[in-house]
């Protein structure tokens, strides 16, 4: 009988458990951000013949911090890594299906992943060749979790963004394309009160 009852009672706690772990909410969602270029409207199959590109990124959430006031704002971001994954957890990730051009430098289609090499004064957006891990494995020596072991030896490009102060603060960490025309526009990163974006243009 009272190991009926001890099993009972365990098979309760497991459950409980189990039931609260799958109420928790992650503390940084998922997050993606698309954009479709070069192809055409059609009256009956609508946007044909388009090409992809595609940001994927983790997004924190400010939570009443003080990101970008406080005098160790690098540091903090950086989170121990030597540069700045630009979202959470995960590396983000740029996808493209057309040949993107920063600067005076093209990046092939493929995958990428980004980050931010911050300074008080200057966001450097890089574009580097390093894979990512979808999940971590500390082991896996061959591909990034966020922005740690990165090393700036695959490193594809490193471009300067325009830093602008916004009107209102925006809690939640946001990639977006903006100003898109077919021929190119601009990757811009929104939070707080912050917003730094590259143009880039799109290679035929």
């Amino acid at each position: 009988m009272k190991g009926t009852q001890v099993a009972l009672i365990l098979s309760v706690v497991v459950m409980s458990v189990d039931v609260h772990a799958q109420d928790r909410r992650i503390a940084s969602p998922a997050g993606r951000s698309a954009t479709e270029v070069g192809g055409r409207y059609d009256v009956r199959e609508g946007y044909t013949g388009g090409k992809w590109i595609e940001i994927l990124y983790g997004r924190p959430i400010k939570r009443g911090r003080d990101l970008f006031g406080l005098s160790d704002w690098t540091k903090a971001l950086n989170d121990g890594a030597p540069v700045w994954r630009a979202g959470a957890n995960v590396s983000t990730r740029l996808l493209t299906e057309v040949p993107l051009v920063f600067g005076a430098t093209a990046v092939a289609p493929g995958e990428y992943t980004i980050f931010i090499d911050l300074t008080h004064d200057e966001w450097i957006l890089i574009v580097s060749a390093w894979p990512a891990q979808t999940s971590y494995d500390y082991e896996n020596k061959d591909a990034l979790w966020g922005a740690y072991d990165y090393t700036r030896d695959r490193d594809v490009i490193r471009i300067s963004m325009t830093l602008e102060a916004l009107p209102r603060s925006f809690d939640q960490l946001s990639w977006n394309f903006l100003d898109m025309t077919d021929t190119g526009g601009r990757l811009g990163l929104t939070w707080d009160t912050t917003m730094a974006s590259v143009p880039f243009r799109i290679e035929r």
